[in-house]
């Protein structure tokens, strides 16, 4: 399947996180949902990012946002590697990248090079204590995001360029779209 686009129904899924609690995309309707396709359990830049929206769950929260969130890992790899044990939202489990090909994320070389030409962005990921080099060494699959209406319509669509390129935050809580 392709890239999703503004204005597409959102495809619903239902399936099971990580704790074996079941996520149905369209028990969410009625809610502005955050849905976050991330690398694999061991990312580096991952682990940030999914920090990032622990930390400011609770502003998700006030604006009536859910978040789901998927990596393209097993069950047993997130609870190893995933910053996520304390996620106060869905992670989902997706090694065989079902729910990715439905959402039309992407695999790609080129994603990891634009990543390394980010010396910056890499000097912070290698010394951040969720460094692992074994991400590496997984796909290169590149993360996505998808903001997600009330009516199960997507309101935006976003693929990264690189291994840590999401939708930003800021925009998300405030619900921004172009």
């Amino acid at each position: 399947m392709g890239r999703l686009k503004v204005k597409d129904k959102a495809i619903n899924f239902e399936t099971k996180d990580y704790s074996d609690n079941s996520v149905i995309l369209h028990s969410y309707k009625g809610k502005k949902i955050f849905l976050s396709f991330f690398r694999d359990a061991s990312c580096t830049f991952c682990n940030i990012r999914l920090n990032q929206l622990i930390q400011r769950h609770d502003e998700f929260a006030k604006r009536n946002i859910q978040i789901i969130s998927f990596f393209a890992s097993s069950k047993e790899d997130i609870l190893k590697y995933a910053e996520g044990k304390r996620a106060p939202f869905p992670i989902v489990p997706d090694p065989t990248f079902e729910f990715y090909k439905l959402y039309g994320v992407e695999n790609s070389l080129k994603a990891k090079l634009n990543t390394m030409m980010k010396p910056q962005r890499a000097i912070k990921a290698m010394t951040s204590k969720y460094f692992n080099p074994k991400s590496f060494f997984e796909e290169n699959i590149v993360p996505a995001d998808f903001m997600i209406n009330e009516e199960q319509i997507i309101d935006k669509a976003y693929y990264g360029k690189d291994f840590g390129d999401h939708i930003p935050i800021k925009d998300v809580i405030e619900w921004k779209i172009d």
